[in-house]
């Protein structure tokens, strides 16, 4: 399946961090450390970044810890 980034919800860095109750700052720093961190990002000019909702949720979901499948 094809994701179609047009038709897709878009979140700015600062909707991103409401949505995931951090600070806009953590997201900023997320995407400048080396390497990179967080959810995939399009720049789309100097000051606008993109989120985009499908890439959102795939890196949650890569993320995610169930423990009860960790216990040995």
């Amino acid at each position: 399946m094809i994701n179609r980034l047009i038709d897709d919800r878009w979140y700015t860095t600062e909707e991103l961090a409401n949505l995931l109750h951090v600070d806009g700052s953590t997201i900023r720093r997320w995407r400048t450390m080396s390497p990179t961190q967080g959810p995939p990002f399009v720049q789309v000019s100097d000051r606008v970044i993109m989120y985009s909702a499908y890439d959102v949720e795939t890196w949650l979901r890569s993320r995610r810890t169930d423990p009860n499948s960790e216990a040995a």
